[in-house]
């Protein structure tokens, strides 16, 4: 099927969602948590050591507004005191003194309710504000497993859409949760002392309220969640499809790009149009049986008048009493509804801040282990065998004593969500790199040159074996140690909404321009950067895009050199030059390779021929060793690698000719 046919076919894209769907709402396919172990009160608790730097404007703004809600009710009392004395007696001097005493309540009501607000402003903007550094200093400190396994549209709405939410929380419904409450309280004392039969009428829907306010909060949970993730999802597909705009436009995708958008839009309003539901019936109920009870207090209470059983007065305080808390008790459910949708975003908030984050000097317990060596059978030594005379790569760690240079004893890896008993990525390597040396790497696709490579400076940890720097354990590095003694350069070169200038400086935050530009000379990259509107000072977008390909991989180049590194980890970083631009930056870099440890991926010929020694991983395992001429000629496995017969062993002249001129 042509990607015009998957265009015009309906719901082709929509389809690939159900799996999106089929998820309650889960960031990552571990699953919802449950109503039964979860407690709203109990994730809104964990916001305290958040709230706790700006408690006492937060009290105080709650007191404030405690006391504005109670004044409200000192109105019933006024009319009280209006129809019982001046209307009575006929007072009209009296009425304009309640009239006044009615206006002077409401103003301070007023006043005090803007004094909360006042309170509350700042305070939480800073708690959102801290928590949301908080979150982007953690994100920046988990490992790149983590990232791996996390959308990161998901992590986007955590760190905008469920910070906002909680704030308001915080501001509105957490405070009017306390205030709501002790208004329903002090009024109900209020109503019992005018007529504690009429208070029983009026308090008699409490009991099926609560009952189904439970209900609600269970049903309403889920609802929420689903919602909240499904928001993750949707952020994620328009920031891959803003990303990817030349992909979807060059393919012709846009029409199922905008299905499949739309398929996760109409998902989410299903589930809001549930939630609304949800809200209306509770709503519904909680409006319903206070009116009911209100007018059956109406009925006795006026009976009871008309029979002198009770002053007008008196009626007209506790029907006043009792609608002030109308408002207070049908914002229950709008309360509860909000309580619940800042529960699960706090839920979801420290779902993340919860994750782990390595020890900057943990030392693995397998750190003590004898390194695993390769079999005898796998040796390249033997008389007789391809690659005879090669250093063994059984050998290649050499002596204990001679412990300087970059090292591999026995590493394993394997990713953590592996199949059970999968064979690992690596498995057994054992490499030393000499001190000054450029070692070149190279494997067939998927052979885990690039996972090698990320666990020198521990983008990944490895689950087995060892990997040294000068004799010292990388795990026994502090991270900022580790990370400022190794430069890495990737194959797909990563670049910043920033300058020339900040991008290539993050190899190096103090080196001065002369590093600058010495570095940019290295990759090639000065005489672009020159042509730019501003040089070294000019934008580069949003991930670079405005540059070519090769540009950002120059950029990326000089970011690793910049700081004259004591070691360098470049994972094929000449794939996207051209042929003339390539011969150049390879002799201006053997300047700095002469001066620095390497390890190199090299997938051509030429950028082989940079490094002193070459590598060839294979099975995960290091499977043999030497100059590029000597695996040329000795290791068919690598002569079909460097001739791109893949998995050809036998090279003809011709091709063999051309890998040694």
């Amino acid at each position: 099927m042509t990607a015009t046919d998957l265009d015009d076919e309906p719901g082709a894209a929509a389809d690939g969602m159900d799996d999106r769907d089929a998820r309650e709402g889960d960031p990552h396919d571990t699953g919802t948590p449950t109503v039964e172990d979860r407690s709203a009160v109990r994730s809104l608790l964990r916001l305290w050591p958040y709230l706790k730097p700006v408690r006492v404007r937060f009290f105080s703004a709650a007191l404030v507004a405690v006391v504005a809600s109670c004044l409200g009710l000192v109105v019933p009392l006024v009319l009280k005191w209006i129809v019982d004395g001046p209307v009575a007696a006929r007072d009209t001097s009296g009425v304009w003194l309640g009239g006044a005493l009615l206006l002077g309540v409401g103003i301070a009501e007023a006043a005090l309710f803007g004094l909360r607000r006042w309170l509350v402003a700042r305070p939480l903007a800073s708690v959102e504000a801290s928590m949301r550094a908080e979150l982007y200093a953690h994100l920046q400190r988990l490992p790149v497993a983590f990232h791996d396994s996390w959308a990161s549209g998901q992590l986007l709405s955590r760190a905008t859409t469920d910070l906002q939410l909680l704030r308001m929380f915080l501001a509105f419904p957490l405070t009017f949760l306390l205030v709501n409450g002790t208004t329903i309280l002090v009024g109900c004392v209020i109503m019992f002392v005018q007529d504690w039969m009429l208070g029983l009428v009026v308090l008699a829907p409490l009991v099926p309220l609560g009952v189904l306010c439970s209900y609600f909060e269970t049903r309403y949970f889920v609802a929420a969640r689903r919602a909240q993730d499904q928001i993750g999802d949707l952020t994620t597909v328009v920031e891959e499809a803003v990303l990817g705009i030349r992909i979807v436009k060059g393919f012709g995708r846009h029409k199922s790009q905008a299905r499949a958008f739309r398929a996760l839009s109409e998902r989410l309003l299903g589930t809001e149009i549930r939630k609304a539901r949800l809200l209306a019936g509770i709503w519904a109920f909680i409006m319903t049986l206070p009116e009911l009870a209100l007018g059956a207090a109406l009925v006795l209470g006026t009976i009871q008048v008309a029979q002198g059983g009770l002053s007008a007065g008196t009626l007209v305080a506790f029907l006043s009493t009792a609608l002030a808390l109308r408002w207070p008790v049908e914002s229950l459910g709008f309360l509860l509804a909000m309580s619940n949708e800042s529960a699960t975003a706090s839920d979801r908030f420290f779902e993340v801040m919860d994750e782990a984050v390595p020890a900057d000097a943990e030392v693995g317990d397998d750190a003590s282990d004898p390194a695993p060596r390769l079999p005898p059978s796998s040796r390249a030594d033997l008389p007789g065998t391809p690659g005879a005379g090669l250093r063994p790569a059984s050998s290649i760690a050499g002596p204990a004593q001679n412990a300087h240079g970059m090292r591999f004893e026995g590493v394993t890896f394997r990713y953590a969500d592996a199949p059970p008993g999968a064979q690992p990525i690596l498995d057994g390597v054992d490499l030393h790199i000499r001190p000054g040396e450029t070692m070149a790497l190279v494997g067939a696709t998927g052979s885990g040159k690039t996972t090698l490579t990320a666990l020198v400076p521990r983008l990944h940890e490895a689950t087995g074996g060892r990997i040294t720097l000068d004799g010292v354990d990388v795990r026994a590095l502090p991270r900022a140690d580790l990370r400022s003694r190794v430069a890495v350069a990737f194959e797909d070169p990563t670049l910043f909404s920033a300058t020339v200038r900040e991008n290539v400086l993050m190899g190096a935050e103090h080196a001065d321009e002369q590093a600058l530009h010495r570095a940019l000379r290295v990759a090639q990259a000065d005489g672009f950067v020159a042509a730019l509107p501003d040089g070294v000072d000019t934008e580069v977008g949003e991930q670079g895009l405005s540059l070519s390909g090769g540009q950002r991989q120059r950029l990326a180049l000089a970011r690793a050199v910049v700081g004259t590194p004591r070691f360098l980890v470049l994972d094929d970083p000449l794939s996207a030059l051209d042929v003339h631009t390539e011969a150049a930056v390879e002799a201006a870099l053997r300047e700095v390779l002469a001066t620095t440890t390497a390890l190199v991926v090299a997938h051509r010929p030429s950028t082989v021929l940079l490094a002193d020694r070459v590598a060839l991983l294979s099975g995960g395992r290091v499977t043999a060793v030497g100059t590029h001429h000597e695996l040329l000629h000795g290791t068919p496995e690598y002569a079909s690698l460097m001739s791109g017969e893949g998995g050809r062993h036998d090279t003809d002249a011709s091709s063999e000719g051309s890998l040694t001129a």
